[in-house]
């Protein structure tokens, strides 16, 4: 019988494939993101969550299908799941989105940029980051 594998960490990390199927409402399954979801992974308001995403605070509720709202989830995603291959761990993958300042980008967070439609950005200087130091 296999003895299991003991770590450091009490509390390991979810892999990110059991974070993004944490996002999809089980009350409306398909190819949508949760704002709800999203927002508790988060733990952030749903008024929060309108302002970032550039929609009305009842968009958010009464149409979480919207593009907008849609739209800026996945690129949430998108930059989450960037940031959790570089970490190898979504919790410090959620930490730095929400509040980590970027020097390169006049210390705004990865969640302000895609909140400015910069995820694009984001990403970039994310593979920079995997890249390491040139030379």
């Amino acid at each position: 019988m296999a003895t299991p594998q003991l770590t450091d960490d009490p509390f390991p990390s979810p892999s990110f494939d059991a974070f993004l199927a944490s996002l999809q409402d089980p009350d409306h399954p398909g190819p949508s993101v949760s704002p709800k979801r999203f927002g508790q992974a988060l733990q952030m308001d749903m008024q929060t969550l309108a302002e970032l995403a550039g929609v009305h605070r009842n968009t958010v509720s009464r149409a979480p299908n919207s593009p907008g709202v849609q739209y800026f989830l996945r690129e949430a995603v998108r930059v989450i799941r960037a940031a959790a291959d570089v970490s190898g761990d979504v919790d410090k993958a959620l930490f730095w989105y929400r509040n980590e300042p970027l020097q390169p980008f006049g210390y705004k967070t990865p969640e302000r940029l895609v909140a400015e439609a910069r995820s694009e950005d984001v990403l970039r200087y994310v593979i920079s980051l995997e890249a390491g130091p040139a030379g």
